[in-house]
């Protein structure tokens, strides 16, 4: 089934029901009904054909949240297009390297943000694109898209800090949103409230399509504001939340009379993009009365585990394999684990990319007569809940955002002053985890140009939050670093 099947129940069926509130940071507001959406993503897929664009085509954004993301997607859904979202706290490093890579035909982006793109790529003005998209025909015109037709490229990294395009088809989103439509009782009947990033796979994969998919009403915010949440959860009442572990633990900040009044409204409150602290889960439920979900799922993967809606959400857990969904837990050598004893997680399924954009050996090396290996470390009880327990990599998980140390630690490399450098994950209240530098220097070391150098290059969530100097890095014999040697940081 295409997408556009799967949304058309709301699209068409729904035409005259209110489907989104789009808050803007100033406090303006957007409504739209399902079929004023669908309207507005006619217009928009007219004017990006005659911009040139067809099938096939990739279409790059680098957007804050906003209405036209939404526009953007169902418009490149009817086009046939490949969407390749980007996140906006990239700078020039990474998005040199994936604009390269996915070589789309433009980047769709704000006044804001334009200044961030490479010189050379070209650039699509958003509010350009709408004033040209209003002069457009309604009339939905669309391609035959089916399960195979790729949808969205969408880049994560691996473990050697290379950032990799995750072929997404059309398929892959609708059995990934059937499952958590079924499996979490999402309804028409639900108020979601969405302030995820729409450039990753959990605000998008999971929120937009469970959205569309099931015609709830969805209030978007274009970012998590921890000074203004209460307010909007009481204004807007959800029933249903999508956050990372990060937002849940600023949300435990609020007094207990609060936290219960939003709490009773609040039937599912789910957690992913990181690891939730098993007691960070408890507070919650202390706090709110509510008891959060967690599931676990990646950008090759989307959702793969979750914990039941009706039964035990086990806290420190990420529950069983989704209906859709194929898990096993093996050793190095590809045999089955014991119960209870650690291995890799691989996985398949219907959700399963179609493999890495143009790397064919990274695609051989993920996948295996039909698994995919995840590099996560998990293991099975006897009842059958799963448990993760870290990356095969070094991968570093802040706020729900990947961090690959290698990419940093080159980067270090190139600064004046700057002779080894190893960049490991230390532990963090409210992110998870953050990044920390441990540096071999020379006397002319500089750490605050260091640090307005990397915060050119790269995004925020990826800057080491310290420095620390040591005269040499442990290695073995071989000349490996052993990270786990390193003396342990603590803020001051």
């Amino acid at each position: 089934m295409s997408l556009l099947r799967f949304f058309d129940p709301s699209l068409l069926g729904r035409a005259d029901t209110p489907a989104i509130e789009f808050e803007r940071s100033d406090g303006s507001r957007i409504d739209c009904t399902f079929g004023e959406l669908e309207r507005r993503s006619n217009r928009l897929a007219h004017g990006l054909a005659a911009r040139g664009l067809a099938r096939g085509d990739r279409l790059a954004f680098f957007l804050a949240n906003r209405i036209e993301i939404v526009d953007l997607w169902l418009a490149g859904a009817k086009l046939g297009l490949i969407i390749v979202p980007i996140n906006v706290l990239y700078r020039e490093r990474e998005l040199r390297h994936i604009l390269a890579d996915a070589a789309p035909t433009a980047v769709v982006t704000s006044a804001d943000l334009v200044g961030f793109i490479p010189a050379g790529v070209p650039v699509w003005d958003v509010d350009q694109l709408g004033t040209e998209a209003a002069t457009h025909s309604a009339v939905r015109e669309a391609v035959t898209c089916d399960d195979a037709t790729p949808i969205s490229l969408i880049y994560t990294s691996g473990t050697t800090g290379a950032s990799k395009g995750a072929v997404l088809t059309h398929g892959n989103f609708v059995a990934n949103a059937q499952s958590l439509i079924d499996g979490w009782r999402i309804t028409s009947a639900d108020r979601y409230l969405c302030a995820l990033p729409l450039f990753h796979v959990h605000g998008l994969g999971n929120g937009v399509h469970c959205w569309l998919g099931s015609g709830c009403h969805l209030r978007l915010y274009e970012r998590f504001d921890h000074t203004k949440a209460a307010g909007w959860f009481e204004e807007y009442q959800p029933t249903v939340f999508f956050g990372v572990p990060a937002m849940f633990i600023r949300l435990l900040e609020l007094p207990v009379e609060r936290a219960q009044a939003i709490g009773r409204r609040l039937r599912l409150a789910v957690s992913g993009s990181a690891p939730l602290p098993a007691e960070i889960h408890e507070k919650f439920r202390e706090r709110f009365g509510s008891v959060i979900l967690e599931r676990y799922g990646m950008t090759e993967t989307l959702m793969n585990i979750s914990n039941p809606y009706d039964g035990e959400r086990r806290p420190g857990t990420v529950g069983f394999p989704l209906p859709h969904v194929e898990v096993k837990i093996l050793d190095e050598v590809g045999a089955p684990v014991p119960t209870g004893t650690t291995g890799e997680v691989w996985v398949r399924g219907p959700n399963v990319c179609d493999g890495y954009w143009r790397r064919p050996e990274a695609t051989a090396a993920a996948w295996r007569d039909g698994w995919f290996r995840t590099g996560d470390i998990g293991s099975r009880a006897a009842d059958d809940y799963i448990t993760l327990h870290g990356r095969r990599s070094d991968l570093i998980i802040s706020g729900g955002f990947n961090i690959y140390p290698r990419e940093i630690e080159e980067l270090l490399l190139e600064q004046p002053g700057v002779r080894e450098a190893a960049v490991v994950g230390v532990a963090d209240p409210v992110r998870g985890e953050v990044p920390v530098a441990y540096v071999v220097a020379d006397p002319q070391f500089d750490e605050a140009a260091v640090r307005t150098r990397l915060g050119s290059q790269l995004a925020s969530f990826k800057l080491p939050r310290a420095y620390v100097r040591v005269e040499a890095l442990p290695r073995t014999a071989l000349g490996k670093i052993q990270k786990h040697l390193l003396p342990p940081w603590k803020p001051s």
